[in-house]
């Protein structure tokens, strides 16, 4: 039965499939490994110093803390979320069974969509646990789904920039190919 499955949907469940698991894996390792304070806000704990810690968060918003002091984020997020997963399925049912980066790309961005529309509808927030820092400076907390959201979405844009590179070349081999046509029946004549 999976011989019938067309590759690039066995590409898109795969990384879809790979980033799900280890999204909501770490996400439960934070939740229950983490150390938080008596408040219960999470309390670093430095991986390498200076640049690298986990710190237990939540975030009511989307990736990197955006759109979380918006009243009804959740719901919106969580219908941005399924709409995209639907897109995505689209994206994958028209593509080619040759275009592996974009398939790569759509299972890492459906994986971590799905990964945090879990948390959205599980706990009306989204599980957060990795700082990068530089010394003092903090970019937000992220996690596995925001990663793969992330570089999925870095693979769809080197895909694009590789299809508009072949469409080039096919564009101007037709034109040479065109131009190479009229000066072949001088010759004959």
């Amino acid at each position: 039965m999976l011989e019938r499955v067309p590759r690039r949907w066995k590409w898109f469940a795969a990384f879809s499939l790979i980033t799900l698991v280890l999204d909501q894996l770490t996400k439960l390792w934070a939740r229950h490994g983490l150390p938080v304070d008596s408040r219960g806000i999470g309390k670093s704990v430095a991986v390498i110093e200076n640049f690298f810690d986990w710190r237990l968060s939540y975030n009511t918003g989307s990736a990197f803390g955006l759109f979380s002091s918006v009243t009804g984020a959740r719901i919106f997020l969580t219908i941005v979320g399924v709409v995209a997963l639907g897109a995505i399925a689209w994206m994958v049912h028209k593509g080619k069974n040759d275009q592996r980066r974009l398939m790569v790309g759509l299972g890492l961005v459906g994986g971590g969509a799905i990964g945090n529309v879990i948390d959205r509808v599980a706990f009306g927030k989204v599980t957060d646990f990795v700082v990068w820092k530089w010394y003092s400076h903090e970019w937000p907390t992220f996690n596995v789904a925001d990663a793969a959201l992330c570089v999925g979405v870095g693979l769809l844009f080197l895909d694009l920039g590789k299809q508009a590179k072949e469409e080039k070349a096919r564009q101007d081999a037709e034109k040479a190919t065109e131009k190479a046509k009229p000066s072949e029946k001088k010759k004959k004549k």
